[in-house]
């Protein structure tokens, strides 16, 4: 028989047949390891499952799953650990708070919070105490009186040495008044937002003395005017975790509530004590206090620990069928924390470069940015008391 040697080209083709075969079965038995090895009773979807997978599990998923291995699901605390500490409201847009033992609530806030703000008048602007810091030095304070007609009045008062006097206006204005008051239709609080409407609201003192635009304007020392909220329902933007979300709310930065557990102001100032003498952090920060009222919350809470509502979704307060209040968001903070609410003074550190070295990365959508308490849509109208439990009926 003849022998007939190989030749380069035939070495080649086979060689290339052999490893290709060998590499598809190679292949598929890797596919079928994965789909074996990543199958586990408690894990329905390691991306997206709420349900995290046990250490044990990643541990055998290898560092390809991009699990975090040191993410563990928190449980809800249990029932009365966490109860409503105070309630605040903020009758004008960036003026002083208030504290209240109890307040009814709607799906656009707790009553009368936030439904007035000031403009400027030339603008129709919206002003806040991010660029008027002296405006938390304003006092509303809400006198509900039954027999009268308009529920009570609205006094507002301004600090000493302003020379600005007192005045009321209504409390809840009823039509024949609203018709007297002008409306603005086209006031604009964020240059990203639609126009909101408001009406200009007249004092309930005798015509001779200074209208509420004049005395507010006397202590702005520029035109401005006190706006209550006007008819036309304001849309609220749906958030990541809430795409289908559809609410108003009055004159709020967006959402109804603002939510907030007081253990994180304790938080706050043990991170700032560490970082005095450094970033423009004075030293009487040493001893200073971050009162909670710097962040402007409605419901604070207590029993749950810094931050708590960072993973909670949606809670009930005073009983489990009490209306439903979404944890939408988490709010992201700018510089107006650094108002002092007794002083009017603007910190050039506190809290805002303390909170950017522990509170970033909270909301996956604005990782640069701080983020201090969580933004709340209620579902229905109730009543919120301090010393009420809070039930957190689902977690992130």
């Amino acid at each position: 028989m003849a022998y007939h040697p190989l030749t380069l080209s035939h070495l080649n083709i086979d060689a290339y047949l052999t490893w290709t075969s060998l590499a598809v079965v190679l292949s598929i038995g890797f596919v079928l390891y994965r789909l074996i090895s990543f199958r586990n009773p408690g894990v329905k979807d390691v991306k997206s499952c709420k349900d995290y997978p046990t250490k044990e599990t990643i541990a055998s998923m290898g560092a390809s799953t991009n699990v975090d291995v040191t993410k563990e699901r928190k449980a809800p605390p249990a029932p009365g650990q966490v109860t409503v500490s105070k309630i605040l409201i903020h009758p004008i847009k960036s003026c002083r708070g208030t504290s209240v033992q109890s307040a009814r609530y709607n799906p656009e806030g707790l009553e009368n919070d936030r439904k007035w703000c000031i403009i400027d008048a030339p603008r129709l602007q919206v002003i806040t105490a991010r660029e008027s810091p002296k405006m938390v030095l304003i006092t509303p304070r809400i006198e509900v009186d039954a027999s009268s007609p308009y529920g009570g009045v609205l006094s507002i008062s301004f600090p000493e040495g302003s020379d600005c006097e007192s005045f009321s206006i209504p409390l809840n204005p009823d039509e024949a008044t609203l018709k007297s008051w002008s409306i603005l239709p086209e006031i604009s609080l964020w240059p990203t937002h639609g126009p909101i409407d408001g009406y200009i609201c007249e004092s309930l003192s005798p015509s001779p003395s200074p209208s509420a635009s004049a005395i507010l304007s006397k202590y702005f020392d520029k035109p401005v005017h006190l706006v209550f909220k006007g008819p036309r329902p304001r849309e609220i933007d749906p958030t990541t975790t809430f795409p289908e979300l559809k609410a108003t709310a009055w004159y709020q930065d967006m959402y109804p509530l603002l939510v907030l557990s007081e253990e994180s102001t304790v938080s706050v100032e043990e991170e700032l004590r560490e970082r005095v003498g450094t970033q423009g952090i004075e030293e009487g920060w040493r001893t200073g206090r971050v009162v909670i009222e710097r962040f402007r919350p409605n419901i604070v809470f207590r029993g749950g620990g810094p931050f708590a509502e960072d993973d909670w979704e949606e809670i009930a307060i005073g009983s489990e069928s009490a209306p439903r209040i979404s944890l939408v968001s988490k709010c992201t903070r700018c510089l107006l924390p650094n108002v002092s609410p007794e002083t009017g003074e603007r910190d050039k550190a506190v809290p805002f470069k303390v909170l950017m070295k522990f509170r970033t990365g909270v909301d996956p959508m604005q990782k640069m940015k701080p983020c201090v308490g969580c933004n709340g849509v209620p579902d229905g109208d109730g009543v919120v008391r301090v010393g009420d439990v809070v039930f957190v009926k689902k977690m992130i």
